[in-house]
């Protein structure tokens, strides 16, 4: 989809996903921006077909219900004045300088023009590293560190402070953009940051031939250790390709010794001050152009192509209900069963992120020491149903976790998913607050100390857990849990343990 496209969506996530659900866009509101988009997009629209013009149409309720949606989208996006802005800047930096040197002297070994191309190079010679490290890695290109810099300045000013899970939606917003739009930032970030370079470059030459019209500038050389033959060797490498490129011959020693500072006042400077552009142009200007038009190229691809992921829980479950699809879920628990009640609140908290069709079935628990059984009880629940795209593996938190029993369970379940479905490990700690209670401070701190143990031992063996009492608990909060968890998942989130 479109950056356009890509950020609404964000946008809208954050206001059915944030706690408590806002005023401005109720669960009524959601049903009616599926719908419409439906109608519009029909049956067969493709997924990010049908999230983009939810999106929009969504987008334009919620900024007649709320004038800071349109403020926000505005403060956010990009602006292309600024670019041009700094370049002009640039521009204006290089004619200001002096390019020449002091007292309208040219060193023909050291002009300032040839800081400028140095730093140049050196920059070339940077991304032709990072370009080659990419290349063995078999992954894409970063930019460079004063492209990423600014544009995560821009992220950090764009994203407000405390904009945390419980924080209000556009402030959730801000920080979800500025994380997902980051490379398309950072290479627009670049591809300015390579005009100012050609911008700096021309002013410089301008400034320098505006100043020649008024002013008659003298080149010569001076040094400590060089002789003549020495720099016109010198000199025959740096300025070689412009001599040829302009017909304006080199100096040979003899005229190199006639020039030389302080004995000489050096000869007329034009066509040094030619020789040194046109090297400046072959050197700065031409590479410049062509790395800001591959930037550009590469900065419309993903504005136009955004690579918004629709793996994660939230839009997953928009795009299943589009489609008339229900997510098919195998809970499979080890050596206890779960209490009629955790089934009922692990059934509410999948409906509530996977949408109303979702088709739970619980499998027979996996006794204690019967580890090497999980893949055929799983094997068996899953043909009773669909395939499934989630399979829970359910735990009491009452019990202490063995890598001979739960990490032989977990690591079972892992090797005999179906194809295309998940593991959720899933610690249920119901058990555990029905026999030491949830408000006695001992209590809570073994329940902590349980959970940390929990987390620990689950999290070495790349699963981190979801913990949570599935027979009391916040519907709201619980389903926003679920819904971070299956994000790690899917990879959107960092992997940790989620409460």
């Amino acid at each position: 989809m479109t950056e356009n496209d890509a950020r609404n969506a964000l946008l809208v996530r954050a206001f059915e996903t944030a706690l408590p659900r806002p005023a401005a866009w109720s669960a009524e509101d959601s049903d009616w921006a599926s719908r419409a988009a439906a109608e519009v997009e029909g049956e067969r629209a493709s997924a990010a077909a049908f999230v983009a013009r939810r999106a929009r149409l969504a987008v334009e309720r919620l900024g007649a219900a709320d004038a800071r949606v349109h403020r926000t989208l505005r403060a956010i996006g990009w602006r292309p004045w600024i670019a041009w802005a700094l370049v002009l800047a640039a521009f204006a930096l290089g004619a200001a300088g002096d390019a020449i040197g002091a007292r309208h002297r040219i060193n023909v070994l050291a002009p300032p023009l040839l800081a400028l191309m140095a730093w140049n190079l050196t920059v070339y010679a940077a991304i032709a590293v990072r370009a080659l490290v990419s290349l063995a890695r078999r992954k894409p290109p970063r930019h460079g560190p004063v492209a990423r810099l600014v544009a995560r300045a821009a992220h950090v000013a764009l994203a407000q402070p405390g904009a945390g899970a419980d924080a209000s939606p556009l402030a959730r917003f801000a920080l979800d953009w500025a994380r997902a739009s980051a490379k398309l930032n950072a290479t627009r970030v670049a591809r300015v940051l390579h005009a100012g370079a050609i911008a700096f470059a021309l002013g410089a030459l301008c400034g320098m031939y505006v100043r020649g019209l008024g002013l008659e500038f003298r080149a010569g050389w001076e040094s400590t250790f060089l002789d003549a033959p020495t720099v016109q060797a010198l000199l025959a490498l740096v300025l070689g390709p412009a001599s040829a490129l302009t017909g304006i011959a080199l100096p040979d020693a003899a005229r190199l010794e006639a020039m030389r500072f302080p004995a000489s006042m050096g000869e007329p400077a034009a066509g040094w001050i030619h020789l040194y552009a046109v090297t400046v142009a072959l050197v700065v200007v031409l590479p410049r152009l062509l790395l800001t038009v591959i930037d550009r190229l590469r900065e419309q691809r993903l504005a136009t192509r955004f690579p918004l992921s629709l793996d994660d829980a939230y839009f997953a479950s928009l795009v299943r209900a589009h489609r008339g699809e229900a997510a098919t879920v195998v809970a499979v628990a080890h050596a206890q069963a779960p209490s009629p009640q955790a089934v009922l609140g692990l059934r509410a908290m999948l409906v509530a992120v996977l949408g109303a069709k979702t088709a739970l079935t619980v499998a027979r628990p996996v006794g204690y020491g019967d580890e090497e059984t999980a893949a055929s009880v799983l094997a068996r629940a899953a043909a009773s149903t669909q395939a499934p795209t989630l399979v829970v593996a359910l735990f009491a938190s009452t019990a202490t976790p063995e890598a001979q029993a739960q990490g032989a369970f977990v690591d079972a379940l892992s090797a005999a998913l179906p194809a295309g479905a998940r593991l959720l490990a899933l610690v249920d700690e119901s058990a555990f607050v029905a026999r030491f209670g949830s408000a006695d401070p001992v209590a809570v701190r073994r329940r902590q100390e349980r959970c940390s143990t929990w987390s620990g031992f689950l999290a070495e063996r790349g699963h981190p857990p979801l913990i949570l009492d599935l027979a009391q608990h916040d519907p709201a909060r619980a389903a926003r849990a679920l819904r971070e968890a299956l994000d790690r998942l899917a990879g959107a989130v960092p992997a940790q343990a989620v409460r």
